[in-house]
């Protein structure tokens, strides 16, 4: 007789494993929003080329809308993309959560974790925000969690630089 599991969901394969997620500060949405508005800038230097060697009017123009429209693409993706972000301190290991349109969901084992960085740009430090990455021993490990309160930020880079120590000296 076939073994039979219960029906699954695209939204149980991303479900937390028994916690609920921690989610990024509301700053991390502004910081997303502020970070779109710089998309006009790709746009707006060939639209004053363009009208400065006099090309048809509308082909500049053409050039303005296209940058606005994804300008105001990105600002309003912003929230979606903040909600997108949970991570969750397993017993034995960190779990994050990400994506909007392409859902990610990684597992780093603390015990293979070798190095656990904190960094934060001007902007995010405008807002009291830093980025924890983990480096495993994965070349096609991607496990960070931006958008994190400075405090959290080294809370978190603390416990995971024990938890690394701890578990991979039982290795």
């Amino acid at each position: 007789m076939p073994h039979t599991t219960p029906e699954m969901t695209s939204d149980d394969l991303f479900a937390p494993p028994e916690v609920a997620w921690q989610r990024l500060s509301p700053k991390y949405q502004v910081l997303r929003q502020v970070s779109s508005l710089f998309t006009l800038i790709p746009f707006a230097i060939p639209v004053v080329i363009l009208l400065l060697i006099g090309v048809p009017w509308w082909i500049p123009v053409l050039v303005a809308v296209a940058g606005v429209a994804l300008t105001i693409t990105q600002f309003a993706l912003a929230g979606r993309r903040f909600r997108a972000w949970g991570y969750a301190e397993l017993e034995d290991d960190l779990w994050i959560t990400h994506g909007v349109l392409f859902r990610s969901l990684t597992a780093v084992p603390y015990g293979r974790m070798q190095v656990v960085e904190v960094a934060s740009g001007p902007i995010e430090r405008s807002l009291g925000l830093a980025t924890v990455t983990l480096v495993t021993a994965s070349a096609s490990s991607n496990a960070h969690i931006p958008g994190l309160p400075q405090a959290e930020a080294a809370r978190l880079r603390d416990r995971l630089s024990a938890l690394g120590d701890a578990k991979a000296s039982g290795l």
